[in-house]
């Protein structure tokens, strides 16, 4: 006990939270230490005695096991917080995507880490599952990468299809905070001939890439209105073949004579 009063008293100095996965790894490293040198000082001391210890030894061994199972998830969880202590993927504040959760870092504990979602709940997520799975953090960000695509008309002429990807590119390079990527005529589809932009947003916040998005799609609607280009919709054509027609045809004559 006299070892303990010692690290009861720097327990009471941590500064922060965020120091207290390392204090509690250095004092679980000592106190381990000092255990298995008491351990084999015990043994030494019976063994000279003239007592058996081969049975305890193989006591000892057994319930060394049972203990390694019974606290496995426990260290694995402390060890999992030590490397987010010291290798940092991520600090408070960072906002992860969790395979599917996602929310800003509000607690880093022993054994959990804590994460607000969107919604305003709290996910709560072990540390060994965590460092486990793949953790995308946005903080990091410096550019996000927007790629959207969007349909015109199929009757749209050939001229004026050719000068939408200018068209689009004019409306981007109007943003702040934005890098013009590319503009291309990608595909001719079913029922519409279709384009992929491409551009990067200079600021992380989502919210201004939104605005950014927003302001985009406004201004390729007006580009199309003052191209006179139609948006295109999902559309089918009936084809109905000449022999149809002409029974058709008959049938309504056959039902006119009998009225």
């Amino acid at each position: 006990m006299a070892g303990a009063a010692p690290a009861l008293h720097h327990l009471r100095m941590v500064a922060t939270p965020a120091d207290m996965p390392r204090f509690l790894g250095n004092t679980m490293l000592e106190w381990g230490t000092a255990g298995v040198i008491a351990a084999v000082l015990l043994l030494l001391t019976l063994d000279n005695l003239g007592i058996n210890i081969t049975t305890l030894v193989a006591g000892l061994g057994i319930g060394g096991v049972a203990i390694a199972l019974a606290v496995q998830n426990i260290l694995g969880d402390l060890f999992a917080s030590l490397s987010i202590t010291f290798d940092k993927p991520f600090v408070l504040g960072d906002f992860l995507v969790v395979d599917n959760y996602m929310g800003s870092v509000e607690a880093i504990g022993i054994k959990t880490t804590r994460l607000r979602s969107l919604t305003g709940e709290q996910i709560v997520l072990s540390n060994a599952d965590l460092l486990g799975s793949r953790v995308r953090n946005y903080q990091s960000l410096k550019e996000r990468r927007v790629e959207f695509g969007f349909s015109v008309a199929p009757t749209t002429p050939r001229q004026k299809a050719g000068e939408l990807p200018a068209r689009v590119r004019a409306v981007i390079e109007q943003q702040r905070e934005v890098r013009f990527d590319r503009c291309h005529f990608a595909a001719i589809g079913a029922s519409s001939l279709d384009y992929v932009a491409v551009y990067f947003v200079r600021n992380p916040d989502f919210n201004i890439y939104m605005d950014i998005q927003q302001a985009i799609n406004l201004g390729i609607l007006q580009a199309l209105e003052e191209a006179k280009v139609e948006l295109a919709f999902p559309r089918q054509q009936l084809v109905v073949p000449d022999a149809v027609k002409i029974n058709a045809a008959a049938d309504a004559a056959a039902n006119a004579d009998i009225r």
